[in-house]
Order: C-alpha cells, then structure tokens, then sequence
C-alpha cells in the first residue's frame, strides 16, 4: 500500500508543477512537505510517487512548447534529407540539444553511486540552495542581457546543457536554476535564458522520468494518489511556465534568490532540530 493518500497526491502535485521549472529546487521543496506531512521521505514508494508525478510536469512542458517542438524536430528531418536545410537555425538548434545532452548523460550514469548516496542529503540540498543563489544572483548582475534566442550558438547550448550536472550532483541547485544562470552569464536576455533552459531540460527530464517509471512500477503505489498527483502536477506545471515567462520578461531573478535562501535558511533549521531527516 501507498503511504501517501490522495489528498497528499494533489498537495505533493501542486509542490512538484509549482517547483519543477523554477528555479528554486523542485526536489528540497517535495523533501520539506513530505516530512511536514509526516511522509516517510526514504519509502520506496513515496521515492516511486515523486518520480512518477515529474511525468505530469514534463508533459506539460512538452505541450506549452509543442508548436516549437514540432517546428525544430521538422527542421531536423528536412535538414536530415536535404543538405541545403542544413542551414536553417533550427536545425542546428536540434543537434545542439542532442550534443548539450549528452554530458549530463555521462555523468548521471557515472556518477548514480554518489548521487543516489551521500549527494542525496537534505543537508546538500539546503548548502546547494544557498550557494547557488548566489550563483543566480551574480549572474544576473552581471549578465548584459543583450542577445536573443536566435543569437544563440552551439558554444551556449553545451555550456547551459552541462550546467544540469551541477543540479544533478547538487540537487539544491535546482535544473533550472542552474542553466538560467548559466545563460544570464552568456549575456542572454532573461526570456532567452529560460526558454533554452526548458529546451535543453526536455530531453534530460523525459528520460529520467520515464527512467524512474519502470522502477515505479513494482514499487507499490496506489494507483488512484498517483495519477491525481500527475493530473495535477501537468497543470500546475502548464499554468507555472506561463508565468515564469511572462515574469522574466518584466522582473529581474532577486525575488528567487531571495526565496531561495529563505527555503535553504528553512531547511537547516528542520534539520537542525530533527523535524527532517537527511
């Protein structure tokens, strides 16, 4: 049986869909409500639950962006059949999400001892939090915000893509955290920062979504919590990304650094005082 009831199903899918995009670290915030709740973070079931959600959030990304998606992928195909479509920036872009993907690849496979280990700790995830805010703060300091999506070239796209490896050894740092960073210090503007971010996240995400599933599966999760908390998570996640958007077009990324320290601040007090164990 499941230890996790639907109306936690919806409060954990919320979590998830707010959390998975911005920038602010998806997996501390399903850690601190699970304790809060009194779930047991380290059952296998409940590890099983907050993978599978993360489907409903990348199906959600897939969808908002699925008109670009199609554009890029038939770019793809027709630069594949004809050498003079070889040219068009979507096609290129399409391998550039390949080769960005590849590192984080390498790494996760290499690396799964330490990161299903020690690096696993609620005590990494809260130092991650916090240093890369000031990470994020920096960066978008520094940052000139002068180049578009279309200025964008494969030295930005390996460089954004390998930064999920440090959400991926630092879980606190979240993904988009991250690779938003990364790209305000290319001096991308802050809507191209973040739509590549979710570009280069679809591949990386899908397959370790779809990794975990076939682990989720004989794992003993209740059939009716875990397709609320997906259903849920796709639309929080759809309605999430819309505004993220829409926020870093006007607004600077102070709010999350901000936020995020709190929720770092927060973390170690739980811990700190055993409410939460690492």
């Amino acid at each position: 049986m499941s230890a996790i009831s639907v109306g936690q199903a919806v409060v954990l899918g919320v979590v998830e869909g707010v959390t998975e995009f911005l920038p602010v670290s998806s997996t501390g915030h399903l850690k601190i409500t699970e304790g809060l709740m009194g779930i047991p973070v380290d059952d296998k079931a409940v590890v099983a639950f907050t993978a599978v959600i993360q489907v409903g959030a990348i199906a959600a990304v897939l969808t908002y962006f699925s008109k670009d998606i199609a554009r890029i992928v038939t770019a793809w195909g027709r630069g594949l059949a004809n050498r003079e479509e070889r040219y068009h920036h979507d096609y290129k872009f399409a391998w550039w999400v390949i080769y960005a993907t590849l590192p984080i690849v390498v790494v996760g496979l290499a690396a799964k001892p330490l990161i299903e280990g020690p690096l696993a700790s609620l005590w990494v995830v809260a130092g991650s939090l916090i240093v890369g805010s000031g990470l994020m703060w920096a960066a978008d300091q520094m940052g000139r915000h002068k180049r578009g999506e279309d200025d964008t070239s494969l030295k930005d796209a390996m460089l954004v893509g390998s930064s999920q490896i440090l959400a991926l050894l630092f879980p606190g740092f979240s993904r988009s955290g991250a690779t938003m960073s990364t790209g305000l210090m290319l001096d991308l503007e802050r809507v191209a920062a973040t739509r590549l971010s979710f570009f280069l996240g679809i591949p990386a995400l899908t397959g370790a979504g779809l990794y975990e599933l076939k682990d989720a599966l004989g794992a003993g999760v209740d059939t009716l919590p875990l397709v609320v908390g997906t259903v849920v998570s796709f639309v929080v996640a759809y309605a999430s990304i819309a505004w993220l958007l829409k926020f870093v077009a006007k607004h600077s990324f102070n709010a999350f650094v901000a936020y995020r320290i709190v929720v770092g601040l927060l973390l170690f007090g739980l811990l700190g005082t055993g409410v939460l164990n690492a």
